[in-house]
């Protein structure tokens, strides 16, 4: 059974967290996933109603895992965007709410924080410096960033203080802990984590995710979960792992191999809301896990339609829907042609009836296909020469030319 893994005054007794994912971990599919792990709890554990709920010590309690926001750019935070402002406007439902910051600049970041803080949107905020995409790392962003030591240790002494002093200043209950994500570098040979960890623990930091690969390695190839064992021997601070978990055993392997404190969930669950299930389940050593039957998946698409018409408006939501349609169905006998039309539908009408036609044409029982319908989502990709601004590599400091790319880096992108 795993232990339980504590966040300044987060609580969270299965340590299992939902990575930010661009387009997918909006709150109508966190939803979906913290209610799949939450009704695998133990019944102990199982909360009796929505919302917030606080620990004996006055910490809040994180029962089924922590589920992160989509990221966010803190210019565009900064900068009152009201596509932005909507995504920090988290589900009343929520335990914890968990918002990831995407930035480059140290006071921009502090005032994004200050924001999350003071106006009382976040009891928890994630630093991305992880993403790989290359119009960010070619601009010093991402996991550029951490090879810049300097800039790294800034953004995060920004991010810390304007935490601490916004909770000081609005005498707000409990601190709000600034966590990092980070890759293993930027290739083999300018490796940044262990560095990263050190500045991070000086900072002020409260935890690390590690995902198991480098910028240049994209998604492809396997994560090594063996350097995430390397920094935990090297830092006190809680390292949670992620890289290649596709279900609740990898979960456990994961936690049992590298001694890491928790585990972060991104691709795996795309389309398997249920892959939490499966994982909170087997953090408590159970052995039962989540198999559903084609009738079963439709229902999720059907509630997750619905959840997604009402967080967006009903055009925009089934509209999203469609890019998970393909996610869901992977691994079952339905066709290409019910694929096609289900990619076309605009309206929850139009997704019922597709879904209606797509079942008619099958077999009264269609099982869960098995390890097709298992392992990872779209296109992993082949590595590549990581994209850098010219000369990045040169030094670990930052020079003039550098901060003049700055100011572009910080774009609206998903990555980790």
């Amino acid at each position: 059974m795993a232990a339980p893994l504590h966040i300044g005054p987060l609580e969270i007794a299965t340590p299992v967290v939902l990575a930010p994912m661009a387009g997918v971990t909006n709150a109508s599919f966190r939803r979906l996933c913290r209610l799949y792990g939450e009704r695998a709890l133990p019944e102990a554990l199982r909360p009796q109603q929505e919302g917030p709920v606080t620990t004996v010590a006055g910490g809040l309690a994180a029962p089924a895992g922590l589920y992160v926001t989509e990221m966010v750019t803190t210019r565009a935070l900064v900068e009152r965007n009201a596509k932005t402002l909507a995504m920090v406007r988290t589900d009343p439902a929520e335990r914890v709410r968990s918002i990831q910051l995407y930035g480059v600049d140290p006071a921009t970041v502090a005032a994004a924080v200050r924001i999350l803080v003071t106006e009382d949107l976040a009891d928890h905020i994630d630093l991305n410096f992880g993403c790989p995409v290359p119009k960010v790392t070619r601009k010093g962003g991402g996991a550029a960033l951490p090879w810049k030591r300097d800039l790294l240790e800034a953004i995060m002494c920004a991010a810390v203080q304007a935490s601490e002093s916004a909770v000081a200043v609005t005498g707000r209950q409990r601190a709000v802990p600034v966590t990092v994500k980070m890759r293993l570098g930027i290739d083999d040979d300018h490796e940044t984590f262990l560095d990263a960890a050190r500045l991070a623990a000086d900072a002020g930091i409260a935890a690390l995710t590690l995902h198991a690969r480098t910028a240049r390695q994209h998604y492809a190839g396997k994560a090594r979960w063996e350097q995430i064992a390397r920094l935990k021997e090297a830092t006190s601070l809680p390292v949670l792992g992620n890289g290649d978990i596709w279900s609740g055993d990898d979960a456990v392997a994961m936690l049992e191999t590298t001694g890491c404190d928790g585990v972060v969930v991104g691709r795996g669950c795309q389309g398997r809301p249920w892959l939490f299930a499966d994982i909170v389940a087997a953090m408590h050593g159970r052995a039962e896990r989540t198999r559903p039957d084609l009738d079963a998946v439709i229902a999720v698409i059907k509630e997750h339609g619905r959840l997604l018409a009402a967080e967006l408006g009903e055009d925009r939501g089934v509209r999203d829907l469609r890019k998970h349609i393909g996610w869901y169905l992977k691994g079952y006998p339905v066709g290409g042609a019910a694929r096609a039309e289900l990619m076309r539908v605009s309206s929850l009408t139009e997704l019922d009836a597709a879904l209606a036609r797509m079942r008619e044409r099958l077999p009264a029982q269609v099982p869960f296909p098995g390890a097709a319908a298992e392992g990872p989502r779209g296109r992993a990709g082949s590595p590549r020469r990581p994209h850098l601004p010219d000369g990045w590599l040169d030094s670990p400091y930052l020079g003039p030319a550098d901060r003049a790319l700055l100011a572009e880096a910080e774009l609206d992108v998903s990555g980790g």
